[in-house]
């Protein structure tokens, strides 16, 4: 116990042991849908969900670990689900690309994501990217999201004879499950129940087995899934060309932002900031999540991302890295269940995708619709990416038009110069779509 005071400060912060692991608990229960959602996501690009599953649990608790011994702060990370659906769907499926060239964009957008850390221009590209681009790209990615949950679900399929979008057989079974676990999984969240998410995709699994949809294991405990398909799957060079600058930006700027508006955010919950609103120690906070998105690209991980689930944590009293360590240890413990997490079916985490979109799209209220040269690109931000199925296409557009409203109105000075070349290169990006 001595040990835990001198390395957490815990009497400081108005804390105890007890306290802080089942902040820990309560934080994992939060989050724990990642353990079934992304090994679904990633299982739709090809990657074994074994495998996937594994390289979760290895890298929630590696980098939470490394957040609550760093930074001494109740902050958790796992892979960021707007990533992941831009590295799985868009880049791998969409696109064509191979895991390993996918993985070294991560890579490079991880460095970029240190360099602007380290060097210290995180308030400068706050300050570069407008603000209406900003929420746009977060929107987006929500619907993006969405979309796919309600495709995982069969729900939402594509018709060829009207090439557009339309209803899937909502008599299948699938179908049945996903629409009956969103209607618990909306009853939860509007009760505000502590763990509604995980609780949701427990009792659709459930459900799901007289329906067939959900297949019993035929053991409980078994052996962590085999990581060699991803374990340094990775092609750094492939990922230097110009044509995939899009998807980076598309995967640094919610990573960057999600971090920081994480990080202020539960650090105001916990009475963390200071008399100014700034967060003593932020930089050490972007310090290790920037290093593990460039850790996890090495094992096929999409940007680990500092959730904002740490704010359940936050309000079960959690204050320092004891509880980002108590989650890493039921991380852990996860190993001993794996079958029973692999049982999850697709149509059991469909409706928690859904449900992403409404969360993301919050901040589309703050957006100025009276001014044309700001929700017009937000507007195609959002559209394009889910129209053309791709969220480097909505970015790389909005920025564009952006730029161009602004000199069209006069207002050239509301542009960053940095804009004006990346626009530039944004433009070459379209014209390597047409040839």
């Amino acid at each position: 116990m001595d040990f835990l005071e001198k390395q957490f400060k815990l009497k400081e912060h108005g804390t105890d042991v007890k306290t802080e692991i089942l902040a820990g608990i309560t934080t994992f229960a939060t989050m724990a849908y990642v353990l079934a959602t992304v090994p679904s996501m990633m299982g739709a690009a090809g990657f074994s969900k074994a495998a996937v599953l594994t390289m979760v649990i290895i890298l929630c608790a590696v980098t939470s670990t490394a957040m609550g011994l760093v930074t001494n702060r109740p902050f958790v990370l796992g892979p960021g689900l707007g990533s992941v659906g831009v590295y799985a769907i868009t880049m791998i499926v969409g696109e064509e690309m191979s895991p390993a060239v996918a993985s070294g964009v991560i890579f490079w957008e991880g460095i970029l994501f240190v360099i602007i850390s380290f060097v210290g221009l995180r308030d400068l590209i706050v300050k570069l990217i407008p603000l209406s681009i900003k929420i746009s790209i977060s929107a987006g990615i929500g619907l993006f999201i969405s979309l796919l949950g309600f495709k995982n679900a069969g729900i939402i399929v594509a018709n060829a004879k009207k090439n557009v979008l339309g209803f899937g057989d909502l008599t299948s079974p699938a179908a049945i499950l996903a629409v009956i676990g969103l209607v618990i999984l909306l009853v939860l969240e509007i009760r505000k129940v502590n763990g509604g998410v995980i609780l949701a995709i427990i009792l659709t699994t459930i459900i799901g087995i007289p329906l067939g949809v959900t297949k019993i294991p035929t053991t409980i405990f078994a052996a962590p899934g085999s990581v060699a398909e991803m374990a340094f799957n990775i092609d750094i060079i492939g990922a230097l060309n110009i044509k995939y600058i899009p998807f980076l930006f598309a995967l640094f700027i919610p990573d960057f932002f999600s971090t920081f508006g994480t990080v202020i955010g539960v650090g105001a919950k916990a009475g963390l900031l200071d008399k100014d609103g700034n967060l003593p120690g932020i930089e050490k906070c972007f310090y290790v999540d920037s290093i593990s998105t460039v850790l996890g690209s090495f094992f096929c991980m999409p940007c680990m991302t500092t959730y904002l689930e740490s704010a359940s944590g936050v309000e079960a009293g959690g204050k320092t890295g004891l509880t980002s360590i108590s989650t890493s240890v039921v991380f852990l413990l996860m190993f001993l269940i794996t079958p029973l997490a692999l049982m999850i079916p697709a149509a059991a985490t469909a409706p928690t995708l859904m449900l992403i979109g409404v969360k993301m799209l919050s901040g589309m209220r703050n957006i100025n619709y009276d001014d044309a040269t700001e929700c017009i690109p937000a507007f195609l931000s959002v559209a394009l990416t889910i129209f053309t199925f791709n969220v480097a296409n909505g970015i790389s557009a909005a920025i564009i038009v952006y730029v161009i409203l602004k000199l069209a109105s006069g207002r050239s000075k509301e542009v960053p110069a940095a804009m004006y070349p990346f626009a530039a290169i944004l433009c070459y990006y379209f014209y390597t779509l047409t040839i």
